[in-house]
């Protein structure tokens, strides 16, 4: 065998050991978060450019999170700044277009049956237009959700707490003499999760089996007037629209045509 085949055959046995170990960090990675957080419906891990940071996706909202320490998660965007490159934007858009109105959705549902008394009430305005919220106080989605929602005017929100991640906060939150402040407390950073234990009647449970039956794995997920649903993080316009087209098919039912 001549020295240069051997020099082949060995670069092709090093780049076969470096795929294969960079698979099984990703799958060793993607199966610890699974283990560690049950509640958070994972996708897939992937390598970025940087050593032992990989992306890691959870249907449409994209993470990075360090193999070495995976207990914590950075969200946003990765961007090349040498080439002023955004390296996520082109993953984002494959995702959003993947789940356009031309991909199968999730069917509507019936928000006549949703059980309002298991869910934290706010009201901006006369509160004329209603969304429904599957949330978690730990998501990330949730937290940078909130400030949109303020924006909305004439909006009754009905918040149903889903506790994906542990029941401790969520329980906090629903026993605090102010539900609502709690809660916003708690997406604000603010509140004590590690006071005294507290106890009291809750929904939590009821929550939990409420979102399974109507396949809500992931939060947020926001409901419409008219059943229709969105899940991750979206901004005040797009909710708008929403609000907008639920409005138009509310008001179709009403009026059919002859």
């Amino acid at each position: 065998m001549t020295k240069l085949t051997k020099l082949g055959l060995a670069a092709l046995a090093c780049a076969a050991t470096l795929v294969a170990h960079a698979s099984t960090a990703e799958d060793t990675l993607l199966a610890a978060l699974k283990r560690s957080y049950p509640g958070t419906a994972f996708d897939t891990v992937t390598a970025t450019p940087i050593p032992h940071v990989f992306e890691v996706w959870m249907g449409e909202n994209v993470g990075f999170v360090a193999d070495t320490r995976p207990d914590y998660m950075i969200f946003g965007r990765l961007v090349d700044l040498r080439a002023m490159r955004d390296v996520t934007a082109p993953k984002l858009q494959q995702r959003s277009d993947a789940a356009s109105p031309a991909a199968p959705t999730a069917a509507a549902i019936d928000v006549r049956q949703l059980p309002l008394a298991d869910a934290i009430v706010s009201t901006q305005g006369k509160g004329e237009r209603v969304l429904y919220l599957f949330t978690d106080p730990h998501c990330p989605y949730c937290r940078q959700l909130e400030p949109e929602l303020t924006k909305i005017p004439n909006l009754r929100i009905y918040n149903f707490m889903v506790p994906f991640q542990d029941q401790a906060l969520p329980v906090r939150i629903w026993c605090a003499a102010d539900r609502l402040a709690a809660w916003r407390s708690a997406v604000s950073g603010t509140l004590d999760e590690h006071g005294a234990p507290v106890q009291c009647a809750h929904p939590l449970d009821r929550n939990l089996a409420l979102a399974s039956k109507l396949g809500v794995q992931g939060t947020p997920t926001l409901f419409f007037a008219d059943g229709a649903r969105e899940t991750g993080f979206i901004n005040a316009s797009e909710i708008e629209a929403h609000l907008a087209q639920a409005a138009s098919s509310r008001q179709a039912s009403k009026n059919p045509k002859e």
